[in-house]
């Protein structure tokens, strides 16, 4: 395999690093967060930044389109274990590890380029198909939808434990907060195979994730 030129390689580290201190950026102050503030946290230059960037929400359109890949990637490989509950615990629990919903602030704020309609689309295509496999061999529950699965993520994906302790500087309790996060999403996962009881209410209509992300433009 050709080894990548120094700069793109470069670039390419510089964007997984603005991706995670974009996340933790907007997890903390939202979408009005600043790019000074995204450029220090991933210990880049803020002229760098807008020599690749004109606006913060090309910035911001890139970064959800890495985002988007990151989801992609995760629903290939759980798609890729031949065992159907195996891939879809695969999906969710490394969603849920690099946070897939910490860009979530941006929704609505910015406009939706066709690269990331593009990748979403393929996300969700990939998504349904994850679960049409579970639910065909049985061993997801029944009344679980994709958007419910999505949901569920997004709630998975925040930690305020981990999140607090990594604001304290408490690094001697990062492995700790660590496991106990995992547990957590595994007791939540768990949740998902067939043969619980039925989940209250109506299934979330479909649209209702990508709605969110509707944005106007005069706004």
């Amino acid at each position: 395999m050709a080894r990548k030129a120094p700069r793109h390689a470069e670039a390419e580290r510089n964007d997984r690093a603005l991706l995670e201190a974009a996340k933790k950026a907007l997890a903390v102050d939202g979408p009005h967060t600043s790019v000074a503030t995204i450029a220090a946290r991933a210990g880049v230059g803020v002229a760098s930044i807008y020599r690749r960037y004109r606006t913060k929400d090309e910035l911001f359109q890139h970064l959800c389109a890495l985002s988007l890949d990151q989801w992609i990637e995760a629903a290939e490989r759980g798609l890729d274990h031949d065992d159907p509950w195996e891939g879809l615990v695969h999906y969710v629990t490394a969603t849920t590890e690099f946070s897939g919903g910490a860009l979530g602030p941006l929704a609505g704020t910015i406009a939706v380029t066709d690269a990331m309609a593009e990748k979403f689309t393929r996300s969700e295509v990939l998504l349904h198909a994850l679960v049409a496999r579970a639910h065909a061999a049985g061993v997801l529950r029944a009344d679980a939808t994709p958007v419910d699965i999505s949901l569920l993520i997004e709630q998975l994906g925040k930690s305020p434990l981990v999140e607090q302790l990594e604001g304290q500087g408490r690094d001697d309790l990062a492995a700790a907060a660590a496991n106990a996060r995992s547990r957590t999403i595994a007791i939540a996962v768990d949740g998902l195979r067939a043969g619980r009881g039925p989940l209250p209410g109506e299934a979330p209509e479909p649209g209702l994730l990508a709605e969110r992300w509707a944005h106007d433009a005069e706004g």
